[in-house]
Formats: C-alpha cells, sequence, structure tokens
C-alpha cells in the first residue's frame, strides 16, 4: 500500500494561487505514474494532471497554462501549483498513484478542498 496525503488547500480568491502537495508514504520514483485529480459538487471526478517517473507530463485541456504538476522524487512529493485561479476551479483535489501497467489509479488521497472565490 502507499498512503498518499495532501495538503494545501484553502481559500484564496478568482485570481490567486495555491500550491498543493501530495506527500507519499514510499518512493515513488520508479514505478508510479502520480496525478491529481478534482472532483466538484455534482461533478464527475476529472483528471487535472499526471506526471510520469520519467517525468513527461498531461494536463487537462482547459488547465494548460494555469497549473503545473511536478514531482519531487527525493522527498516523495508531488505538488501542483495552480495559479490564476477561477471560481469553477472550486472543488475537492485529489493525489492518486498509478503503477505502472495499471489502467485506473491504484491508490488515493483522502482530498483536500480547494475554493474559489469570485
Amino acid at each position: 500500500q502507499v498512503q498518499l496525503v495532501e495538503s494545501g488547500g484553502g481559500l484564496v480568491q478568482a485570481g490567486g494561487s495555491l500550491r498543493l502537495s501530495c506527500a507519499a508514504s514510499r518512493s515513488i520514483g520508479t514505478l508510479y505514474t502520480m496525478a491529481w485529480y478534482r472532483q466538484a459538487p455534482g461533478k464527475q471526478r476529472e483528471l487535472v494532471a499526471e506526471i510520469t517517473s520519467n517525468g513527461i507530463t498531461n494536463y487537462a485541456d482547459s488547465l494548460k497554462g494555469r497549473f503545473a504538476i511536478s514531482r519531487d522524487d527525493a522527498k516523495n512529493l508531488v505538488p501542483l501549483q495552480m495559479n490564476s485561479l477561477k471560481p469553477e476551479d472550486t472543488a475537492v483535489y485529489y493525489c492518486a498513484a498509478r503503477i505502472f501497467g495499471s489502467v485506473r489509479p491504484n491508490y488515493w488521497g483522502q482530498g483536500t478542498q480547494v475554493t474559489v472565490s469570485s
């Protein structure tokens, strides 16, 4: 099992920034693609961004240029920098880890709330 703990959520005004962090309980440097998802009220959980063990990133098209995912394998951290936040970014943000060869994430964090006020 890999334990994932998100942090950094909170309340921010539109146009502001937040930096979320996902802390993993074990090394994520070799086998795991790490990702951030979000789920807004009444909406399906959606992929925000992901980063492979080789550092290849993938973003939701609507978020390109505003969000940035990275990974610090030495610290087992996966930050998500969120800039120019909009009210529609309000959601619970989840960290996830997917083992190589798996289609879906194998592990999920509990989520952190991000609320963007207009």
